[in-house]
């Protein structure tokens, strides 16, 4: 009889302790911000599996205290949370964590480095092209895998192409570059790279900013620039 009440004990225990870890991983999770599974940084996404290792080795095991688990994933939340915080302000931090886009195919041509570099097959490609519904690589003008592994894809205006085309024109778009839309400023902070991309600098974009009534920078929370060669300008709130 006790060797039965013994096991009906550990049953209770196990039963508690996984409706706890249940509550405690929900919360954590929440914590962590909104982001979907597939579009989890790598960093998130290791700090996701290890606190769900040790969820399972909690209720798995319930002899030790319920702290000697809690404790551990406390201080993997804490850990994300700074680094979270500190690499929204800074986006060279935040590149190194996530990092960067990575563009496969423009002007529907194939970037064979860049795959190869990121160990990114064929096979790869046409699976995700055929989930943005696309089956001709050449009717792509841009392909950008981003870091969280989902490919976005931006198709050629056909109309636009064939009109070109019968004209002897080209339909490139006025400035040729790899990411769209391309960030000018961030967080108060000039892209240098970006204005060196597309042949400007920062008297230049200087200039732009006060046509719109900005002085300064600093006022400035996200600026870009799409293929038109026109910008998008967010201020500071």
């Amino acid at each position: 009889m006790s060797g039965k009440g013994g096991t009906d004990v550990e049953l209770t225990v196990i039963m508690l302790r996984t409706l706890l870890m249940y509550l405690f991983v929900y919360v954590i999770l929440r914590m962590m911000g909104k982001r979907e599974i597939g579009k989890l940084s790598v960093f998130d996404l290791v700090i996701s599996i290890m606190i769900a290792e040790i969820a399972v080795i909690a209720i798995e095991s319930p002899h030790p205290p319920v702290l000697h688990a809690v404790a551990p994933m406390a201080v993997l939340v804490v850990a994300q949370l700074i680094v979270s915080n500190i690499t929204l302000k800074n986006r060279r931090l935040r590149l190194w964590f996530e990092g960067k886009p990575s563009v496969i195919i423009s002007q529907g041509d194939l970037n064979w480095k860049e795959m190869k570099k990121q160990r990114y097959s064929l096979d790869d490609l046409m699976m995700q092209l055929r989930e943005n519904r696309i089956d001709h690589v050449a009717d792509v003008e841009l392909a950008v895998l981003e870091s969280s592994g989902k490919l976005s894809v931006i198709v050629a205006d056909k109309k636009k192409q064939d009109a070109a085309d019968s004209r002897g024109e080209s339909a490139k778009p006025k400035i040729r570059y790899g990411l769209l839309p391309l960030p000018l400023i961030m967080d108060g902070l000039v892209q240098d790279d970006s204005l060196e991309r597309i042949g400007k600098n920062r008297f230049w974009l200087r200039q732009e900013l006060r046509k719109e009534g900005v002085k300064d920078f600093k006022q400035v929370a996200f600026c870009s620039m799409d293929h038109k060669g026109r910008l998008y300008i967010n201020r500071r709130k």
